[in-house]
């Protein structure tokens, strides 16, 4: 029997996270479509904007995505394919996208509509087409915590998927994102499907962005969201991995233990590089102790431990003298 979104699994084993494009969904239905998709288990929503100047086809807008934002909680990522994305930025982060991806290939200034993203608080993307060499990113690196890497021409789906580009992009875009701790995400968009999910994982994509797979009549979304994930993540442990298998995204580990203002003090330092922090009591010490001298756990994504031990290891042991 199927489980209802209360059932769910509400964290994640796996490494990849696939982001459900309702392109290719009913789009006289995009209500039923989105929470289909959050209940048959897609990390996220992807919303392909076009407004049929800069690509060839013509979808829907901010009003659509606001009107949708009010049917689910589930991460919204917008991806707009449009030509003046600095005029209608602000429309857009009103209609409640999580993230907002525009083109590197526009003609008008990119560095306002990135600066206007982050601070509003969002992730900041952007996108090259198959044809677009990935230095047009690099007067922009330090203001992305995305890069998109299109695998067909933007327009429509259920386009072929083209090998060769994933294949020169996908793993060196990782270059783009070296300055995040945490956070940064390569996003994949364009003929996403089983027959693929190995191969972009095998260059350490993040984000698979899958459209017409899902929509087919008959096709069990749940089960095809799940496979995808697990091949995406098998192309990661056998290609870059060494056979080991990925750390779960959501897996969290304890990277300190100390008294709660020293945990304080090294939260607020590891959160300003953009390591997010969880503090949680201790259970070495009495649960009736008062929390301001119990120890509490300094929680870090598994997949920031390293990250963190590089920057932080010397900090923490001061701390921990303090805290003792």
């Amino acid at each position: 029997m199927r489980r209802s979104p209360r059932q769910r699994d509400t964290v994640s084993t796996a490494r990849a996270r696939v982001a459900a494009s309702i392109l290719n969904a009913d789009l006289g239905n995009l209500a039923h479509a989105v929470k289909r998709a959050e209940r048959e288990g897609a990390d996220r929503i992807h919303l392909d904007v076009m407004d049929g100047h800069f690509v060839p086809n013509l979808t829907f807008g901010a009003t659509t995505i606001k009107a949708l934002r009010k049917r689910t909680r589930i991460p919204f990522d917008a991806h707009l394919m449009i030509s003046e994305p600095g005029r209608y930025i602000d429309e857009y982060l009103d209609a409640g996208c999580d993230s907002v991806t525009i083109h590197v290939e526009i003609k008008e200034p990119i560095e306002p509509t990135l600066r206007a993203i982050r601070a509003a608080g969002r992730a900041a993307g952007l996108c090259v087409k198959p044809k677009t060499p990935l230095s047009a990113l690099e007067p922009y690196q330090h203001l992305i915590d995305i890069v998109m890497v299109m695998t067909v021409e933007p327009g429509f789906g259920g386009q072929a998927f083209m090998t060769d580009v994933a294949k020169a992009k996908l793993l060196a875009a990782r270059q783009y994102l070296a300055h995040k701790l945490h956070g940064g995400e390569i996003h994949v968009d364009g003929g996403v499907n089983r027959d693929t999910a190995e191969l972009v994982g095998g260059q350490g994509v993040d984000i698979l962005v899958v459209g017409s797979a899902l929509w087919l009549k008959g096709r069990d979304m749940a089960r095809e969201i799940r496979l995808i994930r697990a091949l995406a993540d098998e192309g990661y442990q056998y290609t870059l991995n060494k056979g080991v298998p990925p750390i779960p995204r959501d897996r969290m580990v304890t990277f300190a233990s100390l008294r709660r203002p020293q945990a304080r003090t090294l939260r607020e330092e590891v959160e300003a590089a953009g390591i997010p922090v969880l503090l949680f009591r201790a259970s070495e010490d009495p649960a009736e102790m008062d929390d301001e001298i119990r120890h509490w756990d300094v929680l870090i994504p598994a997949s920031a431990e390293a990250a963190a031990k590089a920057r932080f290891s010397r900090r923490r042991t001061a701390l921990k003298r303090a805290s003792a």
